[in-house]
């Protein structure tokens, strides 16, 4: 049985998103940097096995907007949430729950659509520190899976794919066996190929 999706990375400015998407296609297709919105449009990553396809949409990092540019990257965000058949929060596991993640919390439990909590940089937290963080989420939410992993050292990341592709409908690939990214300006780039 082939399955194939479109798995919407989702979260706050600087969580590891863009880096996430690019250790997973094996190539850079989107820009990692320190300065937050780095992320305009949102960018399809494209991961083709023999068994799955997996579309990945790296959107912008979800933040209160103080301008018309940053509201509408918060749309394409929302966007996405909406049309994706998984969500990825990735969240930083060094960082506090704030406004900010209870934001997009509303947006999760409101969409109905199963969200896994990816909680990124679990390499800079002690053993007692991430039992403490784990816990704290799970309290939070009831999230269809929680995987706590390290986008820079590519820990957790072949076993997240292997859960998410169960998530997936039984489906066409979508897209050739070489693409691995389409860079997406407009809103609706979850929508299905015809």
């Amino acid at each position: 049985m082939y399955r194939s999706g479109f798995i919407s990375i989702i979260g706050r400015p600087n969580a590891g998103k863009s880096t996430l998407l690019n250790v997973i296609v094996n190539q850079k297709v989107a820009i990692t940097s320190n300065k937050p919105q780095t992320t305009r449009n949102n960018i399809s990553g494209i991961l083709t096995r023999e068994d799955a396809q997996f579309i990945f949409i790296d959107t912008p990092g979800i933040h209160k907007p103080k301008h018309e540019l940053g509201k509408t990257l918060n749309k394409n965000a929302y966007t996405a949430i909406a049309e994706a058949d998984v969500n990825f929060w990735m969240v930083d596991a060094t960082q506090n729950f704030g406004p900010g993640d209870e934001f997009i919390l509303e947006k999760i439990k409101t969409s109905h659509i199963p969200c896994f909590l990816i909680l990124n940089k679990i390499d800079l937290l002690g053993k007692e520190k991430l039992i403490k963080v784990l816990q704290e989420w799970k309290e939070r939410y009831a999230f269809a899976e929680i995987f706590p992993i390290s986008a820079l050292k590519k820990d957790n990341i072949d076993q997240l794919l292997e859960v998410t592709k169960g998530y997936l409908n039984e489906g066409p690939q979508y897209f050739p066996d070489d693409m691995t990214f389409i860079w997406e300006s407009s809103a609706s780039s979850t929508a299905r190929p015809e």
